[in-house]
């Protein structure tokens, strides 16, 4: 298993993680199986979406500040709930194909950490088994 540490750089942002997931499974030695992918956080999530026009991240991001207001009639003290209703409609986990050394993605795909409650520096768990 591997720890990736990755710092956003926003409150609310979507970072490309795709070629640290690569890197990860080429370290791995693993040429066919599963890389399973967690993030250790209730307001940050892993999304798989376009990776070649950055102004669709920011339409996801854009869209989901209209369903999940970062200001509403929330009760969690600390403020955040609109993180962590955003972060559990997107989830924790996701598993991709390694075939041939290689992650499996279509060609306009990518792996995203989604940030809701940034900037930090978050870490997701990532385990290639074959």
């Amino acid at each position: 298993m591997k720890k990736l540490h990755v710092r956003t750089p926003s409150h609310e942002c979507m970072v490309d993680i795709t070629a640290q997931v690569q890197s990860a499974v080429s370290e791995a030695g693993i040429t066919e199986g599963i890389c399973h992918l967690f993030v250790l956080h209730t307001t940050a999530a892993l999304a798989i979406n376009e990776n070649a026009d950055p102004t669709v991240r920011t339409d996801i991001l854009n869209a989901l500040a209209k369903v999940v207001p970062w200001q509403d009639d929330y009760d969690h003290a600390e403020g955040n709930s609109a993180a962590h209703i955003k972060a559990s409609l997107f989830g924790q986990d996701h598993s991709v194909i390694v075939e041939g050394g290689k992650i499996l993605l279509g060609t306009w795909q990518g792996i995203f950490l989604a940030e809701f409650d940034g900037p930090r520096t978050r870490q997701v768990l990532l385990k290639v088994v074959s």
